[in-house]
């Protein structure tokens, strides 16, 4: 693979531009499709192991971009980093999420007004641009003072530690107190000196809370990333001289659909057809109980037609313990025969693959490259994180499942004995590349830079993102030729390998770059709007 090609693509390939790019899963599914993707990143990591694949890249903050130096670009793509919209406490998850649905309703708004002029429509988002920068500037200064608080409050502790153990009290004792302070003048003590810390430190939290609860009303600094792509697309299709992308595909975490919905209000007001889905990863050959929201949008270039995008059709049977239904003999149309919560169209014999285990992903992968894939005996995954609210409670997996959903914790899973709680003796851990393939990435993909348990974790599912690309970008091809189309597709992805790698790219690599070539006076150096 190489920087993408200065000719044109074939007529049936088209040029993609990806914001928020990550490693490059979405990219090395498109290009396997006949795709050429340009992506945006800023994240050293990221970038380096988008340099060793191969990946056509700019560097840098999507913000430092705009759509018109891209007018080539013939669909966007990507995944802006998800905000906390569903944090505990306090409303913040709430508050972040009306946040971001009132800036695209005044987007929408603009969008709606009849012979709205560019400059007006622009005004709106320089006036919400400035507004969220100023945000982010006050909360910058917020978040040093709560450092400051933080740091206070680490020394403080220090001294209570050291005045609890000159009064003699044991080590379980001083846990037990130090678990406490939350509410440290409730804790029964005399000594006067220890009374006096415990005030200052109590005093320390009340300052934290109010700091904390300020940059909760400031608002997250990634709003302005959420909505960049809206506005990408608002650009190349009301900006003069500009024409709109063929076609918009955006993916984040569950929380993130809400945005999405109102994102599909504006992309139809701007002659859209779209649709929203969330996705289980497993239900579409990915090793891995995963679930994505997903947005999808293709010009109707024959006028508005009011319906929306079909959703895209599973292609393996959603994971449920018990095993796969493909195969069985329950009768349809007799639900007492059927296992509790099992719908009826689930059970059609050969209706859809069984679910991809673990295990099978790993050992289809260790034939294609048997030094990077280990074999093990029958294990089960122990998640880093705690299930049902108790930290204590890990989550387990065992080989012949499907793996629990990869975040950037996934090189701290522990593998153990199947049926055990004993470590297996050699490859206790994934490693990269095996983490990546159950992230459905190649069994060669050449993860380099820092955190890269972090880059595989946030990274979109290459083979979830071939089934979205194949449905928007081909809906013309019927269902035997679109199988057969997404079979070549998942044989070429877990084959694929690098070729030379390539430097990334900055803003002094606009000129003359593939997507950025067309005869338009809006350049790069032109002033905005």
């Amino acid at each position: 693979m190489s920087h993408i090609a200065e000719e044109d693509v074939s007529p049936v390939g088209f040029r993609i531009l990806d914001l928020f790019a990550g490693p490059g899963g979405l990219d090395v599914a498109a290009h396997v499709l006949g795709h050429e993707v340009t992506g945006i990143e800023w994240d050293p990591g990221a970038c380096t192991t988008r340099r060793a694949a191969g990946m056509d890249t700019f560097r840098g903050d999507v913000r430092q971009y705009r759509a018109a130096f891209f007018p080539r670009a013939q669909v966007l793509t990507g995944g802006p980093p998800c905000q906390t919209f569903t944090v505990a406490g306090h409303g913040a998850g709430r508050r972040a999420l009306d946040q971001v649905l009132e800036y695209i309703g005044r987007l929408h708004e603009a969008v709606r007004a009849e012979d709205q002029e560019w400059t007006k429509t622009f005004g709106v988002w320089r006036e919400i641009s400035e507004e969220l920068r100023r945000k982010e500037f006050r909360a910058r200064d917020v978040k040093a003072e709560k450092r400051e608080v933080d740091e206070l409050r680490i020394t403080k502790r220090r001294a209570i530690r050291h005045r609890l153990e000159q009064l003699g009290n044991s080590a379980d004792e001083i846990k037990q107190v130090l678990k406490a302070l939350r509410n440290p003048q409730k804790l029964p003590f005399s000594d006067d000196e220890l009374k006096g810390l415990l005030k200052e430190f109590s005093d320390l939290n009340d300052e934290h809370n109010a700091l904390r609860d300020k940059l909760e009303e400031l608002g997250d600094e990634r709003t302005g990333l959420v909505l960049q792509p809206l506005w990408w697309v608002i650009e190349r299709s009301r900006r003069p001289g500009l024409e709109p992308f063929e076609a918009v595909v955006l993916e984040q975490v569950p929380a993130v659909m809400p945005v999405w919905k109102a994102y599909a209000e504006v992309l139809a007001s701007l002659g859209y057809r779209t649709g929203t889905q969330m996705m289980h990863t497993e239900a579409f050959g990915v090793p891995q109980t995963r679930r994505r929201a997903v947005l999808m949008a293709r010009l109707d270039k024959c006028g508005p037609s009011g319906e929306p995008l079909p959703q895209v059709p599973e292609s393996h049977e959603r994971y449920r313990t018990g095993g796969c239904l493909t195969g069985r003999t329950w009768a349809a149309g007799q639900p007492d025969t059927l296992p509790l919560g099992v719908p009826e169209e689930d059970v059609a014999e050969g209706a859809k693959d069984c679910w991809v285990s673990m295990e099978k992903a790993l050992a289809r992968a260790r034939q294609i490259s048997p030094e990077k894939v280990h074999e093990r005996p029958p294990y089960t995954v122990v998640s880093n994180y705690g299930t049902g609210g108790d930290p204590e409670a890990r989550g387990r997996r065992d080989h012949d499942a499907p793996s629990a959903t990869i975040t950037g914790k996934v090189s701290r899973n522990r593998l153990v004995r199947k049926g055990t709680d004993e470590d297996l003796p050699r490859f206790d851990r994934f490693t990269f590349a095996e983490a990546g393939v159950l992230q459905t990435f190649p069994v060669e993909y050449p993860w380099s830079g820092n955190d890269v348990s972090q880059q595989i974790g946030n990274a979109v599912p290459p083979r979830l993102a071939l089934h979205v690309l194949r449905h928007v970008l081909e809906p013309e091809l019927g269902e035997t030729e679109a199988r057969a189309r997404l079979n070549k597709a998942v044989e070429d992805l877990e084959t694929w390998k690098p070729g030379q790698p390539v430097e990334n790219r900055g803003h002094r690599h606009l000129k003359g770059h593939p997507l950025a070539r067309m005869p338009l006076a809006v350049t790069p150096e032109a002033s905005a709007p």
